[in-house]
């Protein structure tokens, strides 16, 4: 994809981050009602920065022309209308290592969209533009995965699983 003005680039900024801001938002929500208050903690303060950043981000964009970027370009969760059954499910199947690995996800997404802006563009201002908007997302990703490096692994599906050691065949 070719962004070709700084009214573009400011759309697809503007997408992403709103559509962070929600999500970091639902996922914060979603964590105090299952009692984890530090992932709560967390996502609602990323859900603040990106909130910040979409004012910062849309005033900086003031008398620019910007074009209209269908939401469900850069959905985390679904595409389309949102049907409320679908997202219940959703969030019933959510867990801590789920969420944080769907935002890590979304934002080294964001990241490298942002990078290829810079590395693609012919025109200077949309690559330092670009630039500026792709160095707000490593302090993201850290945090992220900082929080996902301290839940505890995984089993892995070939990985033998004990059973209850007070029960005598499984010793």
């Amino acid at each position: 994809m070719q962004i070709g003005s700084l009214g573009a680039l400011y759309a697809y900024a503007l997408a992403i981050e709103h559509e962070a801001e929600a999500r970091y938002r639902d996922f914060a929500r979603h964590m105090a009602d299952c009692g984890n208050d530090s992932l709560a903690e967390l996502f609602g303060r990323l859900a603040e920065f990106e909130s910040g950043h979409a004012a910062r981000v849309a005033e900086k964009s003031l008398g620019i022309e910007i074009p209209f970027i269908a939401p469900d370009e850069y959905a985390w969760l679904e595409c389309g209308p949102p049907a409320p059954e679908a997202r219940a499910f959703i969030f019933r199947m959510m867990t801590p290592r789920l969420a944080l690995e769907i935002a890590l996800r979304a934002e080294k997404q964001a990241k490298a969209f942002f990078e290829r802006v810079n590395a693609e563009s012919r025109n200077a201002r949309l690559r330092a533009l670009a630039a500026d908007f792709a160095r707000d997302e490593p302090s993201h990703i850290a945090s992220i995965a900082d929080a996902l490096a301290r839940l505890p692994r995984p089993f892995a599906d070939d990985e033998e699983q004990g059973g209850d050691p007070t029960i005598e065949q499984q010793r």
